[in-house]
């Protein structure tokens, strides 16, 4: 799903079915395929908006349920953020996400993570 703020577009959350506190709450199975989807999103959220890299994260410190935060950097980011960690951001100064304002985005996503199958 793509982030309630939409810091840097194309930041996505993943979320696994069902749900489980941790990571390691899951079986081997279970987070291969987690983290094999996590990749996936990456890729696609990468394909997608052209991005200089993905930064992933899964940390469960406020919200105890497995999700990772999959992070789209780009080149033209101001340079006093381009190497700092995303939650340098004013994160409630960016733009709500908002289904129709971000539609095309969330498709175009969803479409090349349906390639990927």
């Amino acid at each position: 799903m793509l982030g309630e703020r939409q810091v840097l577009p194309g930041y996505c959350l993943l979320l696994p079915d069902p749900v489980v506190p941790t990571l390691n709450a899951l079986n081997g199975a279970g987070r291969a395929a987690f983290l094999a989807d996590m990749a996936a999103l990456g890729d696609a959220v990468l394909c997608v908006t052209h991005a200089a890299r993905i930064n992933y994260a899964i940390f469960g410190n406020q919200d105890p349920a497995l999700h990772a935060h999959v992070i789209p950097r780009y080149q033209d980011e101001p340079a006093e953020f381009r190497t700092a960690q995303p939650w340098a951001y004013d994160w409630q100064a960016a733009p709500a996400f908002d289904p129709e304002r971000n539609a095309e985005l969330r498709d175009r996503i969803h479409a090349a993570l349906s390639r990927a199958k």
